[in-house]
């Protein structure tokens, strides 16, 4: 069937068999830092996060479908429609911003990899992170797009069923769940919040779409697929997950466990007197599988954006991306020799993705609404949807900076303000020059008329 046939005509089982590329950035989203985020937040406040995780799966989808729509009206990656539009300079920022954060991750993603491999066996975390890097580095640059999405899609769903089985073992308190959406971040939840938020809208997955259907050959005719592959992976899938994480958190671990320091072995043994004798090695395999999707999936997207910009094909037809993709793969094995535990570094990943997520936002939305990149632009409750995600996203990656710059300035917190500093000017330049365009069209046609 043609990809540009419509989806009208396609059964709910060939819109099943069909789905793909937003299930290839749910298994990012559906990572270990998002588990973490969540683990944190409900260890650490109970159910008062509750309405984050909720809109975090409804803006994590509005985000995809942006995203989805550039890709759809122009059949590019994310970069190269930047530099087309905007220009080099444009591009190469986020090409930065994107490499920067999605290195970042990835490197304790592996990490996370190779010391619940550790956990589970009794080969040691550096030894599984070798072992790992080549597994990834062979199986992506022989395979590429495809293994990832199938993968994304066997693990993402085991996971997700694993996490939702729960729900039904740990109790849960439906008041004060209920209590929890209601909006309010607690005192030392801004970390939390931003990266409980982050997990789903998130630089890496933004930019990600748009290459997932790009590589899937997606047209403007298949638009409804899209819808159908967004609200089944992100809406659904995703949400169950954050949802089901959450709770068993905020009803197992709030009270038993150091929230902020919390460690996977502390998780897993909170759980036990609840679970029964087995929660520790069945946390460690969900941990695992949530981890590796994760890893899969987060490997294309530095291959993908410096490909675009460089101008070669982001699929391994090219020698020098397959090349890129497998250097990404094998680097990564550097994050097993980070010290520190894990679980506060995944939340940290998230939190720091936030900061660059702003701008990810404000370019899919002003080259959604230039008429000679997309053609028709998105109708108002789109847009505003867009801007609201764009808000609140800007407003938790500016309680993170505070925060860090709350606790003084270090090497850390100092490189994640001078990064946020760079990426909110530009944000407002664009925007800035948005709206000049916008009103200056408006007035030249008044005064023609």
């Amino acid at each position: 069937m043609s990809h540009s046939a419509a989806t009208g005509n396609r059964s709910l089982g060939e819109k099943i068999s069909e789905l793909g590329p937003t299930w290839l950035a749910g298994a990012i989203a559906a990572g270990p830092a998002s588990m973490a985020s969540l683990l944190s937040g409900g260890a650490s406040f109970g159910y008062t996060l509750l309405w984050v995780v909720v809109i975090s799966a409804l803006f994590g989808a509005l985000a995809q479908y942006l995203a989805t729509k550039l890709a759809l009206a122009t059949g590019e990656g994310l970069v190269e429609t930047v530099e087309r539009r905007l220009g080099e300079k444009w591009a190469w920022l986020l090409v930065i911003d994107v490499v920067l954060v999605s290195g970042f991750a990835q490197l304790i993603i592996m990490k996370t990899v190779a010391s619940v491999s550790g956990l589970l066996t009794p080969f040691g975390a550096q030894l599984w992170a070798v072992a790992w890097a080549i597994f990834l580095a062979v199986g992506l640059a022989g395979g590429g797009y495809r293994i990832a999405e199938l993968g994304a899609k066997l693990v993402v769903t085991a996971v997700v069923i694993a996490f939702a089985a729960s729900l039904f073992i740990v109790p849960i308190d439906g008041g004060a769940a209920a209590g929890g959406l209601v909006p309010k971040i607690p005192s030392g939840g801004a970390i939390a919040a931003a990266g409980i938020l982050g997990g789903a809208v998130h630089i890496t997955i933004i930019t990600m779409q748009t290459y997932n259907v790009k590589a899937r050959g997606w047209t403007r005719g298949d638009a409804d697929l899209a819808r159908f592959d967004i609200s089944v992976s992100m809406l659904a899938a995703f949400g169950i997950f954050s949802i089901a994480i959450f709770l068993v958190a905020a009803g197992a671990l709030f009270g038993n466990v150091d929230g902020q320091g919390l460690r996977a072995i502390g998780a897993a043994q909170a759980l036990e007197p609840i679970a029964g004798p087995f929660a520790q090695r069945l946390f460690l395999l969900g941990l695992l599988g949530a981890a590796v999707s994760t890893l899969g999936g987060n490997t294309l997207v530095p291959p993908y954006v410096v490909a675009d910009k460089l101008g070669w094909a982001t699929d391994v037809s090219d020698t020098r991306y397959r090349a890129l993709l497998a250097g990404t793969a094998l680097v990564s094995g550097l994050g097993a020799f980070i010290p520190g535990a894990f679980l506060g570094q995944l939340v940290l990943v998230l939190a720091v993705g936030t900061v660059g997520t702003p701008f990810a936002l404000a370019l899919v939305l002003v080259l959604l609404n230039d008429p000679e990149t997309a053609g028709e632009a998105p109708n108002v409750a789109l847009n505003l949807g867009g801007v609201v995600v764009f808000g609140v996203a800007s407003v938790l990656a500016g309680n993170f900076v505070a925060g860090q710059l709350g606790s003084g300035l270090s090497l850390l917190s100092g490189s994640v303000l001078a990064f946020a500093a760079v990426l909110a000017f530009a944000t407002l330049l664009l925007i800035g020059s948005h709206l000049r365009t916008q009103f200056g069209d408006t007035n030249t046609a008044a005064l023609s008329e």
